[in-house]
């Protein structure tokens, strides 16, 4: 019987509080359109207001993450439902209340790499290529490229990407810090489960929390940021009793 909860471009699998969203296009290198975003954006929506999510992973069918941004839906004069649409979309993945890993494999261009930053952070397998190829194309970022990139790999980094369009391998992507781990190519996909299985073992309070904490602070002064994290604390989680009572038991 189908996945209630399995959509034809962007498909959600759970397990035991391990969630994985996929891109779906594995013919068309899961290049991304107005549909495939509107089905990320209703998975979005439903990890949400869904308690048994502790982590979410999103990866791509096929050969690889994505390709980036559909061209033939851009030079076509893609419909989107209001300006900033795709930016608000990934805004909402980025706050979701749980972490959220890109597992990138194969390509990730452009709008597939817009994609990945909204992550909490990149994993990556060795096969990996990472580039930003608005320049190439007479384009500019609106999906995020321009604030995320910078934050993740510093100001001039972000712009040697994208000035070049230049393509970077897994071990380069690791070194700028653009990816958080590199796995072998044939280990991928268990090396990925291990990872969200260790995050799913701890406190969903904890994590909500923490990212939270990271949101408001960022950028700030430290001194401020300090005082932030006395005064704004969320406290111990409902969870914590039973969390120390398993630790010593």
């Amino acid at each position: 019987m189908p996945d209630p909860t399995a959509r034809n471009l962007v498909v959600r699998e759970d397990s035991n509080g391990l969630t994985t969203l996929t891109l779906n296009r594995p013919d068309k290198l899961n290049a991304l359109t107005v549909a495939m975003f509107s089905e990320l954006r209703d998975h979005v929506q439903d990890i949400e207001r869904d308690k048994t999510v502790g982590c979410v992973v999103l990866k791509g069918a096929g050969r690889c993450f994505s390709a980036g941004h559909d061209l033939a839906d851009i030079s076509a004069g893609e419909k989107v439902p209001t300006r900033g649409w795709h930016s608000e979309t990934l805004r909402m993945m980025e706050r979701l209340a749980k972490p959220v890993i890109a597992a990138v494999h194969g390509h990730c261009y452009t709008g597939a790499l817009e994609v990945a930053l909204a992550a909490d952070f990149i994993v990556a397998s060795e096969n990996a290529r990472f580039g930003d190829t608005h320049s190439k194309f007479a384009l500019t970022p609106v999906w995020g490229m321009s604030q995320r990139l910078p934050r993740r790999v510093g100001t001039a980094t972000a712009k040697r990407l994208m000035f070049t369009a230049e393509t970077i391998r897994s071990a380069e992507a690791l070194r700028i810090g653009l990816a958080e781990m590199v796995y072998p190519d044939a280990e991928f996909d268990a090396s990925v489960e291990s990872l969200g299985r260790s995050i799913v073992a701890n406190s969903p309070f904890t994590h909500a929390a923490n990212k939270r904490l990271l949101e408001a602070t960022d950028g700030q002064a430290m001194d401020t940021g300090l005082q932030w994290e006395v005064h704004e604390t969320e406290g111990r989680g409902p969870d914590m009793k039973e969390r120390i009572a398993n630790f010593f038991a």
